[in-house]
């Protein structure tokens, strides 16, 4: 029997080849899914590079794990990229378009495996980000316009007090003393321009129907070039003096009496302002400094109105009829309050230059500790045409100011002491408006001096209304003597003791935030007069700086 010669079979491929396949395949299916997962946008030409094999390409054992053994070792390569990548965008700040850098947003960064919550305690969303409660339009809302932030500052008193025009009787009262606005603008870096717009005593009101009678005045304005750290400049504006701590530093929230400390009250003129500009800077680690040339203090407290056209005092009326004449801008009850010169319409009463200079220091090596010492000198304080009663011209007189003060928190307590010293000389009293105006109780000697101490202790109340709130009671000794020896000039040379007093003030101060404080204050007021001084008070107040 014939048989047809049989076609040969093409050879099945063994079972174990088959599995040893399908898992290359697979294997080589998961690299792939893994390479597209890890690899970056930007590296989409490594990506095509990882592209399995098509039917069309050679699949022999040896050929498949040649390419999956350069896979695993590009796969390893580009996430070591990628993890160089991510730590560097981690750590490296955001530039600016002008080459400045920003801060890093911490809140943007991701939660490390080390601040991630305990395994016993699993949450399955992660807490928000904090945000941030600072505005910087009256800490309300977002500034709609980069570089600009407005704040603000003000304080509301009330209580009652001793009237020594009234025989020293006890006046209840209220008073929205100062509500101030804070513009400042960062035109670039290195330009900043700041302004303070203040309305004090309820605002500006003359008219008879209104019972107003505040003010509406520019305490601050001036631009700063940011030079360098040891050196910037401050260009002509309105600026305050750089006298002591609290005169720069006057906010309500950074002191704790209802009134500003009693050596600011006049002895320092605060809010002590003038036309000026100044250099400053950093001179180490905790030491800075201020050069200031400003307008000089004018010994003319008249009102503006009173002044000539000729800008000099007004006019003498005659001999024996001087009544009204100009008041005093330096005299021995109010020291130096009604000095200040004038800030527009170039009504400035002299051609004087003064100078002040002062120096802050906080050394590293006392935590706690920041203090600053500071002076002021003007070659003379007397106004064009000025005269005496008698209608004889007044001559120059030169008035310098020393200051120096401290404040100390001791770290880890809750205990703070302050101390202030001032020294005020006159280079000829002589030709004073005070020793020569026919009232012999506000003579003014060759110096006024005055000093204090503080104590206080912060004591925390705990949470209440969602923030942490603060007891600080304090008490406050002050001294301050305007009327020493060496009287000269027209008037009588005896002292009537008036102008020499102690102040004893003691209080609370609350803060329910350090942007708000709640002020309870007593004050014993004492001196030599013989009537006394007739001027204790219980007040309270309200003050807010934000």
């Amino acid at each position: 029997m014939l048989f047809a010669e049989k076609t040969p079979l093409p050879a099945q491929p063994r079972h174990h080849d088959i599995r040893s396949r399908s898992k290359q395949r697979y294997r080589l299916m998961l690299l792939t899914t893994a390479a597209l997962l890890v690899a970056d946008g930007a590296m989409a030409g490594d990506y095509a590079a990882l592209t399995p094999p098509t039917a069309a390409e050679p699949a022999s054992n040896d050929a498949l794990l040649k390419k999956m053994e350069a896979m695993e070792q590009r796969i390893k390569s580009l996430e070591g990229q990628l993890k160089k990548k991510g730590a560097t965008a981690q750590t490296t700040p955001q530039t600016a378009t002008d080459g400045t850098p920003k801060p890093t947003d911490k809140s943007a960064t991701p939660r490390s495996a080390t601040s991630a919550p305990p395994a016993q305690k699993p949450t399955s969303t992660p807490p928000a980000p904090p945000t941030d409660t600072k505005k910087p339009i009256l800490g309300l809302v977002d500034s709609p316009v980069a570089g600009l932030s407005i704040g603000a500052y003000g304080e509301v008193k009330f209580g009652m007090m001793q009237n020594p025009s009234a025989g020293g009787q006890w006046q209840n009262g209220f008073d929205a003393h100062r509500l101030v606005l804070l513009p400042t603008y960062q035109i670039t870096n290195n330009i900043i321009f700041n302004a303070e717009i203040e309305f004090e005593h309820a605002g500006a009101g003359f008219d008879a129907d209104d019972k107003l009678h505040g003010t509406a005045e520019i305490e601050q304005l001036w631009v700063d070039f940011k030079i360098a750290d040891p050196i910037n400049w401050r260009a002509p504006g309105i600026d305050l003096i750089p006298i002591g701590y609290i005169n720069q530093h006057h906010e309500p929230t950074q002191f704790y009496s209802v009134n500003r400390p009693e050596l600011y009250n006049g002895l320092i003129p605060s809010t002590w302002k003038a036309g000026a500009t100044s250099v400053y800077g950093t001179i180490a680690d905790g030491l800075n400094y201020q050069i200031q040339a400003s307008s000089s203090l004018e010994d003319f407290g008249g009102e503006f109105a009173d002044r000539t056209d000729s800008n000099n005092v007004p006019p003498f009326p005659g001999v024996g009829n001087c009544s009204p004449c100009y008041a005093p801008g330096i005299d021995g009850k109010n020291a130096l309050g009604f000095s200040l010169p004038v800030r527009g319409d170039f009504r400035q009463l002299s051609n004087d230059i003064a100078v002040a200079a002062k120096l802050d220091y906080a050394p590293p090596a006392i935590p706690g500790f920041a203090g600053s010492v500071s002076g002021y000198f003007t070659p003379n304080t007397t106004p064009r045409g000025a005269y005496a009663d008698n209608g004889t011209l007044l001559g120059r007189s030169s008035l310098a100011m020393f200051d120096t003060e401290f404040r100390y928190r001791i770290p880890t307590t809750g205990w703070e002491m302050r101390g202030e010293f001032v020294h005020v000389m006159f280079g000829d009293p002589a030709n004073l408006r005070a020793n020569n105006d026919s009232d012999p109780t506000n003579n003014v000697g060759k110096t006024m001096y005055g000093y204090s101490g503080e104590v206080a202790y912060h004591a925390p109340l705990g949470t209440i209304l969602n923030s942490e709130w603060e007891v600080v009671p304090f008490y406050r000794y002050t001294y301050q003597n305007l009327q020493t020896g060496g009287f000269a000039g027209t008037d009588v040379n005896v002292p009537t003791g008036a102008g020499q007093t102690q102040f004893h003030t003691a209080g609370l101060a609350i803060f329910p935030s350090p942007q708000l404080v709640l002020k309870a204050t007593y004050q014993k007021v004492i001196n030599k007069d013989p009537a006394g001084a007739q001027s204790d008070s219980f007040l309270g107040a309200i003050g807010f700086f934000f």
